[in-house]
C-alpha cells in the first residue's frame, strides 16, 4: 500500500518539478561590443545563480568588436549551464562575429528565413599580402577551435572566414552548422527537451518542455551604453562637440553651444576607448577644422576650403578603423558624407555669418560714426571742432591741416574725439 502511495506521489511531482523549471531569455540585436558582452555575462552567471535549466540567447548581428566576441566565446564555452543561440526571428542574421558565438554555443538553433556566415576578415584593404595572411590564418584557427570543441563542421567553419561563405538556416542544418531549425520559441523549447549537453559543471540534462520562461534586459544605462559605441554616434557626437565649442568662441555668450559642444566631445572620446579608433584619422578632422576657421579669416580663393573637406574626409574614413579578424565596426559611408557637407556649410555659412556680424560696423553709439562725413568749424591744426549731423564735436586731424569749412571724414574715435581726414571727392 505504502509502495502505490508513494508512486501516485511521484507521478504528480514529476510534473510539478518540470513546471518549477526556468528558462532565461535574452536578444542581442545589433553590433556585439562591451555592453553586449558584458550583458551576457551578467546574465549567464544570474541563470546559473537561479538554477535555470539553460539560458537562450536570441541573436541577430552583422558582427562587432574582437575584444567583446573573445570575451563571449569564453563565457559561452565555459558556462556552467547550457547556453542556446537562437538566430531569430525570420530575416536576422548572424554575420562575422555572430557565427563565432552561435557555433560556441552548446545548442545553436536558427529560425526560417535566417542566414549564418560571412566571417572574412574586414578592414584587410590597407595591408599587405603577408599581414592579411596573419589576420585570416588568426581568425580561421579560433573558429576552427570553437568548431572542434562543439563537434561542429570544421570545414565549413574554415570557409566562412576565408571565402565568405553564407548560408541558409537549412542548409546550416544540412551541414551541421547549427543543431536545430526552430520556427518559433516555443518549439525551440520543445525540440530541445530532454538534451543532455556537456558543459563546464558536468552533464546537465534540458527540461524546457513545460518551464517557465523569463525574459531579462538591459537596464537603462546599459542601453544608452550600448548606443554610446556605435560608431556612427561617435562620430556625430565628436563633430557635435566641435561645432559647439567654436560656435561659443565666434560668439561669447550664447552659453547653450558651448555646454552642448563640451558635454558631446567628453561623451565621444570616453566612447572611443571601446572603440579600434586611429588617432590620425582624428587629427586628421581636427585639421580640417582648422583648415575651415582659416578660410573665414583668409582669403585663400577656396583652397582652404578644399583642403578641409579632403582632410574631414579621409579622417572620417579612417576614424574608426581595425584590422581585425572579427571587427566590422566602421562609420556608415552615407553618415560620413552627410557630416562633411553639413560641417562645410556649417563653416562657411554660420560661423562665416558670426565673423561677418562682428566684423560689420556698429549701427548705434559713437563707434557708429566711423565713415561718417561733416564739416570743419575751425582750422583743424590738427585739433578743433566739427559739425557732423547737425551736431558739433571735438576733432582730430591725422592728415595734416584742415581748412575752416572744409568737408571731413571720420577715420576712427579716441574717447570722446573723433579722428578724422580730408573727404577725397
Amino acid at each position: 500500500m505504502k509502495r502505490v502511495i508513494i508512486f501516485f506521489a511521484l507521478l504528480f511531482l514529476i510534473p510539478s518539478i518540470l513546471i518549477a523549471q526556468k528558462v532565461f531569455i535574452i536578444r542581442i540585436d545589433g553590433s556585439i561590443n562591451p555592453v553586449s558582452a558584458d550583458f551576457i555575462h551578467h546574465c549567464i552567471n544570474k541563470a546559473n545563480a537561479e538554477k535555470a535549466t539553460c539560458l537562450v540567447i536570441y541573436l541577430n548581428t552583422p558582427g562587432g568588436l574582437l575584444q567583446s566576441t573573445r570575451n563571449i566565446v569564453h563565457d559561452l564555452l565555459e558556462a556552467p549551464l547550457p547556453i542556446v543561440v537562437y538566430v531569430a526571428p525570420g530575416g536576422a542574421h548572424a554575420g562575422s562575429a555572430g557565427v563565432f558565438v552561435t557555433i560556441a554555443a552548446h545548442i545553436a538553433a536558427m529560425a526560417p528565413g535566417t542566414n549564418i556566415g560571412a566571417a572574412h576578415p574586414v578592414g584587410l584593404q590597407g595591408m599587405d599580402t603577408v599581414m592579411s595572411e596573419k589576420v585570416t590564418n588568426d581568425a580561421a584557427a579560433f573558429i576552427r577551435s570553437i568548431a572542434s570543441r562543439r563537434n561542429r563542421n570544421l570545414e565549413w567553419a574554415e570557409q566562412s572566414v576565408r571565402k565568405s561563405l553564407s548560408i541558409t538556416e537549412n542548409e546550416a542544418l544540412e551541414k551541421k552548422v547549427i543543431d536545430l531549425v526552430a520556427a518559433n520559441q516555443q518549439e525551440l523549447l520543445n525540440r530541445i527537451d530532454g538534451k543532455g549537453v556537456n558543459t563546464s559543471a558536468g552533464i546537465k540534462v534540458l527540461h524546457t518542455k513545460y518551464a517557465q520562461t523569463e525574459t531579462l534586459q538591459m537596464g537603462m544605462t546599459e542601453k544608452i551604453l550600448s548606443v554610446l559605441t556605435d560608431p556612427n554616434v561617435i562620430y556625430i557626437l565628436l563633430l557635435l562637440g566641435f561645432y559647439g565649442i567654436l560656435f561659443e568662441l565666434y560668439n561669447p555668450g550664447a552659453i547653450l553651444p558651448g555646454i552642448v559642444g563640451v558635454i558631446s566631445l567628453v561623451i565621444a572620446f570616453y566612447s572611443m576607448q571601446a572603440l579600434p579608433v586611429n588617432y590620425a584619422g582624428l587629427a586628421l578632422i581636427i585639421f580640417a577644422i582648422v583648415l575651415f576657421v582659416l578660410e573665414i579669416k583668409i582669403i585663400s580663393h577656396g583652397m582652404l576650403t578644399i583642403g578641409g573637406i579632403v582632410s574631414l574626409l579621409l579622417g572620417s574614413l579612417m576614424l574608426i578603423h581595425s584590422d581585425s579578424a572579427l571587427e566590422s565596426v566602421r562609420i556608415s559611408l552615407s553618415v560620413i558624407i552627410a557630416a562633411v557637407t553639413v560641417t562645410t556649410l556649417f563653416f562657411l555659412f554660420i560661423i562665416g555669418a558670426g565673423l561677418r556680424a562682428q566684423r560689420a560696423k556698429p549701427a548705434t553709439g559713437i563707434e557708429a560714426m566711423v565713415g561718417e562725413t561733416g564739416e570743419a568749424l575751425d582750422i583743424l591744426n590738427p585739433s578743433g571742432n566739427i559739425m557732423v549731423h547737425g551736431e558739433i564735436w571735438k576733432a582730430e586731424s591725422v592728415e595734416g591741416q584742415i581748412e575752416q569749412g572744409e568737408k571731413i571724414r571720420i577715420i576712427a574715435v579716441k574717447q570722446l574725439n573723433l579722428i578724422v581726414g580730408h573727404l577725397i571727392t
